[in-house]
């Protein structure tokens, strides 16, 4: 496997995981919101990677890396609560609320950037092997 297979799964992981910090956030970011009907209301929104094999060339695969096929949302129930007071509740007294588990989604932002962390830090260990490289091909 060639030090720029490796910068290209590296940088793929990268963007990977961005997508993930990004849904991540808005999960966060709107699990307190609240709606009137069940159509309005904000799902949990999830990425979904698949490993992508690049060419093999002399019966050596040069490495897997990731792509992100979309962002789907989650199937699980919202939370509907009788808050008749609530000025956004239905006529029935409901309000509902996102699908989203604030501790899952905490887990999963932390699993993200640790990911991204990594991801990061092979790119920078492959720049510095470059640099070795040439180095060594200059004579030094």
């Amino acid at each position: 496997m060639s030090l720029f297979n490796v910068m290209s799964i590296s940088s793929q992981g990268m963007e990977a995981e961005s997508v993930r910090l990004n849904t991540t956030a808005s999960n966060i970011a709107n699990a307190n919101s609240v709606s009137s009907s069940e159509g309005e209301t904000y799902r949990a929104r999830k990425p979904v990677f698949a490993a992508e094999l690049q060419k093999a060339t002399d019966h050596q695969r040069d490495g897997v890396g990731v792509k992100v096929l979309g962002v789907v949302e989650s199937k699980a129930p919202l939370q509907v609560e009788y808050a008749p007071n609530n000025p956004m509740a239905d006529a029935d007294g409901y309000i509902y609320k996102p699908n989203v588990n604030i501790v899952e989604e905490m887990a999963d932002m932390m699993s993200a950037s640790k990911a991204y962390e990594t991801n990061v830090q092979v790119a920078d260990t492959t720049k510095r092997l470059f640099r070795r490289v040439l180095q060594l091909g200059q004579g030094q």
